[in-house]
């Protein structure tokens, strides 16, 4: 029959069995961080662990700990940690003498119930801090890797997911495209945005508005911008609602655009539909400023460009019906044109002989509501002639007026030149 101690040597076995199998820590490493843990110990119960030989059996999973001991004569004992009477230490074997060191083990048993209480405490502390540092480093090397997850949970301010092995993943607000909803189970894709550790607790973010997690995307739905055929230079989004992509080829014999958007847009789709409806514009990269900065305007085509190169400033002159296409609405495209050039652009409209006799909207206060005049403006119009030389569907399409609205207004514009 197995006495006290031995049952409690094997239950220490068991123990750190279900360490390893629950934090998924090799055994060498539970070893180490165990024996830490017992000299902790030993230095709170007796001061000192200098005299206490600790050998680590990883290949067996468990530990033996020898305390050294002198021998001093008997009634002579300072220090029972650190000395043995003569008598005691006969006990043990019976031809010690005096100034020597008896070595005896000492079972886990030994340290009394609290002692093992404060073990058993410090090496849970202990593994959940290396648990955390193994998270860490596993995740900080993947920063900027695309990851899918399973949505747990959905606060007003994050969304928490975990991945397949169980790892709690957050996704800010912030970082979540304005439309995305999700419900618990659901799939996300995302990319690992940043690794947190303050405080020793590892905080994994997500994102789906970087445009890392758009390039990334590219480079599963391209071949040529995988192989490095097609290099992408730069990426500017504003999320869900449209985005910018300058790409290069070195080889002359690839569209870099074409092969990017695929036949019919078939290689962006798939990306388009994950960005709820996010518009991906694909322009070709030039060195030349002037044509970067027209490209980047598209689908407006500037007359004129003019560049300042010191104060990084862009002066583009367009026809009359371009200027609203340069804008886009709510102003996203010229936006987006500045973010991805790096210039601040001013448009402006070129003067033409036959608008000598053109007139401000807000001269039409008294016939159009003001507040019809301000929606008209949004596009870029500050002149009838604009507006006249707009047509009705571009501005029924782009504007948040009725049709019937904008009959109304084009009449009451085209009777002032009549």
């Amino acid at each position: 029959m197995a006495t006290k101690k031995e049952n409690e040597g094997v239950g220490l076995k068991e123990a750190l069995g279900d360490f390893k199998q629950a934090m998924d820590i090799d055994r060498t490493t539970m070893m180490s961080v165990l024996e830490e843990c017992f000299r902790s110990v030993i230095q709170k119960t007796y001061g000192t662990d200098e005299n206490y030989d600790i050998i680590v059996n990883p290949d067996k999973g468990d530990l033996e700990i020898y305390r050294n001991r002198t021998v001093v004569p008997d009634g002579e004992v300072e220090d029972p940690n650190m000395e043995i009477s003569l008598s005691d230490a006969r006990k043990v074997e019976d031809d010690y003498e005096i100034g020597e060191e008896v070595t005896e083990q000492v079972k886990f048993s030994d340290f009394g119930r609290r002692s093992i209480l404060t073990l058993s405490q410090t090496l849970k502390s202990r593994i959940m801090e290396l648990q955390n540092d193994t998270l860490y480093n596993e995740f900080k090397d993947r920063v900027g890797e695309v990851i899918s997850a399973d949505v747990y949970q959905s606060w007003k301010r994050e969304t928490l997911v975990q991945d397949d092995e169980g790892h709690d993943l957050i996704l800010p607000r912030s970082e979540q495209i304005p439309s995305d909803f999700f419900r618990k189970g659901e799939t996300v894709r995302a990319i690992i945005h940043s690794v947190d550790n303050t405080n020793g607790k590892p905080r994994i973010i997500l994102s789906r508005t970087s445009p890392l997690f758009m390039q990334r995307m590219l480079e599963q739905e391209v071949p040529e911008v995988n192989d490095g055929l097609i290099t992408i230079h730069k990426i500017v989004r504003i999320p869900g609602e449209r985005a910018k992509i300058a790409v290069e080829s070195y080889d002359e014999r690839i569209d870099p655009v074409g092969a990017c958007v695929g036949v019919k847009g078939s290689r962006v789709q798939g990306i388009v539909r994950e960005l709820r409806g996010e518009n991906i514009d694909v322009i070709n990269y030039s060195n030349n400023t002037k044509v970067y900065i027209a490209r980047a305007l598209s689908p407006a085509e500037p007359e004129n460009i003019e560049i300042n190169e010191e104060e990084h400033t862009a002066n583009v002159y367009l026809k009359p019906n371009q200027v609203s296409l340069a804008i886009g609405k709510g102003g996203t495209n010229i936006k987006l044109a500045s973010m991805l050039t790096g210039y601040t652009i001013d448009v402006f409209r070129e003067t033409q002989e036959e608008d000598t006799d053109d007139v401000l909207l807000d001269e039409f206060k008294n016939e159009i509501e003001p507040w019809i005049i301000d929606e008209i403006k949004k596009l870029g119009m500050e002149t009838a002639r604009q507006v006249l030389n707009a047509s009705r569907d571009y501005l029924i399409q782009k504007s948040d007026l009725e049709e019937v609205t904008i009959d109304e207004v084009l009449s009451i514009l085209a009777a002032e030149f009549e």
